[in-house]
């Protein structure tokens, strides 16, 4: 459908679409397409509310990622040794024949289970991402159970409010003081920084950002708190002690509302400014200056972000952060209280789409993070059963975004393991495949969208052909359950008949209905909102006092050293320090022109980020007889890599920031920067903690 008639002086018509690259966003979109096969510049939606015309610099330039010289547009069979790159081109038929024989002969051999449908967010469109789960139900193969982004966040935030949704953002332009808290707003949420800096110009906001170096973000901020990786809990802890302490805590609200205040109050008696201070590395006159401008101003939002998330403490700070607006009683305002993610608000019955009738829970489910241990034949991996020895891989790049890379590399160089890798580029992961098939980008195919940081339900129909040879994720799937028997009525439904029977039996219309709307506006009442018809626990309160074991979002067993948990909030001390002989904490943080492993593969993003680098504190740099720009090495027990260095007094000193997920082949000795990070699972219900990595570093 055409958003608008052509311009007839250029043929160029702009049609509607949604970014599929980014939960929080999923920015509505206009998009210029000549010809009927070429799309050119990509705009935001203007009279979308919260996209409102803003689109980041990378998508607007998706014609450089949709129309690349390297895009795959042939199945590839390898014929060299894994990993080598050496494919010879086949046809359609033959590469889903090979696949088919390949899962089906894994299957008589060892079992259901041996097969493993691995996927992620690569894209956000419900059909695309989540129909291989179908496949994976139909067929009894492994589960997948995704936690490399939500993992420690969400048990983190539904342990203090029962459910994973909040404030709606447009609520902003009635805040005193945002809070934008472990998130680079200005290189990954580019509309939720509009909205903030829209409000400090027509409202007089204040807008606090913190984080652990000086992102753009924190420059951009009225007041920038820069803390020390995994202290965001002492942070909090410290703001909720002199809102009690100075008599700016609602105690009204939290007796209606809350769980437990008193035993809070009592707890927090040792948590100081000057207690925190010591942990967090901030001053006790800036975090005297944040609790008070908290405790003053009821309509602040907190915008909590995942980054501070994803350390091995990361569900802890995310239920501590999340206790502030309670105690301030900032939920009972307008402008005021909390969000994470919205996801919790759509309430889709996503039953056809992810086959979800077919389901059986008895079926293991495996650890996207551990992929290493499991292709690595850890028997806590696998869950007692048998190795894994075969996979479908769609939407992912794990050869260079998941943890622990030397064990993935293992796990994927194994002679006994069959890979097929659904891709629109030769990744990394690809490279080691023995099928690959072409796949089509978001443009080429109808999808449904929700996104995380705001409440619109948004459907995208096809803007452009994809080029010949090139398949859907949908077609991919449902061309493989007719090879290998499986059996749902979802295999012989088009991606629009999927999203409208998802649509109605949801309650939320049609495709039709949608379709001509572009957007469903899904946001609660603002009681529901709000909380104010009560939290989501049985109990109807706050919970301060978190019970893990019960806590939402529990998916699939707990996980790492969930008994040590603090209940009521608190400082947990359980990340990988720094020691003697690894003196450096290491965080690999977003890089404004990637989005994880896409868009490096784009000659502009990769200019503008020009290689990977490691971000040092100039004295650190001058210790280690290094100067901006020398080579260095970063290492741990996981493995070393090299890369250069940039002198940057915006990080502590003995903190590393890299930002971006390069290719592995990007890096001189070849291997990535998560060689360094841990697979661990991270406390209550696994994860990984991306931001918690102790190293060494030296001339290199």
């Amino acid at each position: 459908m055409d958003s608008s008639a052509a311009d007839p002086s250029t043929g160029i018509v702009r049609r509607p679409s949604v970014c599929p690259h980014d939960c929080p966003s999923t920015c509505a979109l206009d998009v210029e397409v000549t010809g009927g096969q070429r799309i050119g510049r990509i705009h935001g939606a203007e009279d979308q509310r919260y996209t409102a015309g803003v689109v980041c610099a990378k998508v607007a330039r998706y014609a450089e990622r949709i129309h690349h010289p390297d895009r795959l547009t042939r199945p590839l069979l390898r014929v060299g040794p894994k990993g080598s790159g050496q494919f010879k081109p086949i046809d359609w038929n033959e590469a889903l024949d090979r696949v088919a024989e390949r899962f089906l002969d894994v299957e008589r051999r060892c079992g259901a289970e041996a097969v493993w449908p691995y996927f992620y967010a690569g894209t956000m469109g419900l059909v695309m991402r989540d129909g291989i789960e179908r496949l994976t139900h139909a067929k009894r193969y492994s589960r997948f159970f995704g936690t490399i982004c939500v993992g420690a966040a969400w048990p983190g935030y539904a342990a203090g409010a029962g459910r994973i949704s909040g404030v709606s953002p447009s609520e902003m332009a009635k805040s005193d003081v945002i809070v934008i808290w472990g998130t680079n707003a200005v290189a990954t949420q580019v509309n939720l920084m509009t909205h903030a800096t829209r409000a400090r110009k027509e409202r007089g906001a204040t807008i606090v950002a913190i984080d652990i170096y000086d992102t753009e973000t924190m420059r951009q901020a009225d007041l920038a708190l820069r803390l020390r990786p995994g202290a965001d809990g002492a942070l909090a802890c410290a703001v909720m002690h002199v809102l009690f302490r100075d008599g700016l805590a609602d105690r009204d609200y939290m007796a209606r509302y809350a769980d437990a205040p008193d035993a809070l109050e009592a707890h927090l008696e040792t948590r100081t400014p000057q207690w925190a201070s010591a942990i967090t590395g901030l001053s006790v006159a800036a975090i005297e200056e944040f609790a008070s401008l908290v405790g003053r101003h009821k309509r602040t939002f907190f915008r909590l972000g995942y980054g501070f998330s994803r350390q091995r403490n990361g569900a802890a700070n995310m239920h501590a952060a999340l206790c502030v607006p309670t105690v301030s009683g900032a939920w009972a305002h307008e402008g005021g209280g909390a969000l994470h993610s919205n996801s919790g608000c759509f309430k889709l019955d996503k039953t056809m789409i992810e086959g979800l009738d077919a389901r059986d829970p008895s079926v293991r489910r495996l650890d996207q993070s551990r992929v290493g241990a499991v292709l690595g034949g850890d028997a806590e991996a696998l869950k007692g059963g048998g190795p894994v020895k075969a996979m479908l891989i769609q939407n992912t790049n794990p050869l260079a975004v998941a943890p622990d890379q030397e064990k993935v590399r293992r796990g994927f160089a194994r002679e006994d393991l069959f890979v097929c890798v659904h891709e629109q580029f030769l990744t990394d992961t690809a490279r080691t495949a023995d099928v690959v098939l072409p796949a089509t980008m978001f443009l080429e195919h109808d999808d449904l969208y929700t996104g995380g940081g705001h409440q619109y339900l948004q459907f995208a129909p096809r803007a452009i052909d994809p080029p010949e040879g090139c398949r859907s994720n949908h077609e991919v799937v449902v061309a493989l359950a007719e090879r290998l028997g499986a059996r749902h009525p979802g295999f012989a439904m088009s991606p629009r008949q999927l999203i409208d029977w998802t649509l109605r039996a949801s309650g939320r219309g049609t495709l039709a209905e949608l379709e001509a709307g572009r957007w469903l506006d899904c946001a609660p009442p603002f009681a529901q909102a709000h909380f104010l018809d009560g939290f989501a626990h049985a109990d109807g309160k706050f919970h301060f006092r978190a019970d893990w074991p019960a806590t939402p979002y529990a998916n699939d067993g707990l996980k790492g050293p969930w008994r040590e948990m603090p209940s009521l909030p608190d400082h947990w001390p359980v990340n990988e320090a720094a020691d003697d002989e690894h003196p450096f904490k290491l965080a690999i943080s977003p890089a404004r022109n990637f989005l994880n492993s896409t868009f490096t593969e784009t000659a502009t993003s990769r200019a503008r980020e020009r290689r990977p680098t490691a971000m040092m504190h100039p004295d650190d740099l001058a210790a280690l007889g290094l100067a901006d720009g020398d080579l260095a090495r970063l290492g741990n027990g996981r493995g070393e890599v090299r890369l250069h260095v940039r002198a940057f007094a915006g990080v502590s000193r003995g903190l590393i920031v890299s930002e971006g997920v390069w290719p592995p082949s990007a890096f001189l000795d070849g291997r990535g920067i998560n060689t360094l990070t841990g697979d661990d699972s991270v406390a209550p219900f696994g994860g990984a903690a991306f931001h918690d990595t102790r190293v060494w570093a030296r001339a290199g």
